[in-house]
């Protein structure tokens, strides 16, 4: 049996190349076009493709809501997202909404016949440039969470949350840093609202984490 394909995508030229292109394959079947996202829905309803080859940018609905819709309603569907947009927050957003793979649409025939033979099989496909986008995403939320829990602080708010921590008193820390109360208690209000601490012991905790103050043994 072949694989059954539904093309989506609003350029016509497009929708003529990837027919032509995979209609040279055995084992591929173009079950019908769509020319937007909407009609792409209504499509995979009535005809229950194997895969869709979903374009994401789109009039009148775009890849990313077809491909949502598609798979609340179809989850045997598999979606295969095609773009010329190669970035993450777009990435992101076909993903969440049940995409099985993604490729730039300048990608080669191997690479295409490969994905749409690996998503019919039940796996997941990213193009190199498209996991390379991927992975610089994530390699940047590492590095953000590997940041100090206190790097938002500026050094006098550190110098608070470190006098916090040894158990000193709103009054003592203002006598020892020579200012006034209510100017420690505004500093106290800052560390908790750009650390969200929300109360003495959370800030005792973030200051143990930072390295500002240790734990009695």
């Amino acid at each position: 049996m072949p694989i059954r394909i539904l093309l989506v995508d609003d350029h016509a030229i497009v929708r003529q190349g990837l027919r032509s292109m995979l209609e040279g394959e055995e084992r591929f079947q173009i079950v019908g076009e769509a020319a937007n996202g909407s009609d792409g829905v209504s499509l995979a309803r009535t005809l229950k493709p194997d895969i869709v080859l979903m374009d994401v940018t789109m009039p009148e609905m775009d890849g990313i809501e077809a491909t949502r819709l598609i798979k609340a309603e179809l989850a045997g569907i598999r979606v295969v997202a095609l773009s010329v947009r190669i970035d993450k927050p777009t990435l992101d957003n076909m993903l969440m909404a049940g995409a099985s793979a993604f490729l730039s649409k300048d990608c080669q025939k191997d690479e295409l016949v490969h994905a749409l033979g690996s998503v019919f099989a039940g796996n997941s496909y990213l193009s190199p440039e498209i996991a390379r986008v991927f992975m610089s995403g994530y390699v940047e939320m590492a590095r953000e969470d590997r940041k100090s829990p206190t790097s938002s602080l500026n050094p006098g708010e550190l110098e608070v949350l470190k006098l916090i921590a040894e158990g000193k008193s709103l009054k003592e820390i203002a006598d020892r840093l020579g200012m006034r109360v209510k100017t420690i208690e505004s500093r106290r209000k800052n560390i908790m609202d750009k650390t969200g601490a929300e109360s003495v012991a959370d800030l005792v905790k973030l200051a143990i984490r930072a390295g500002l103050a240790k734990l009695e043994s």
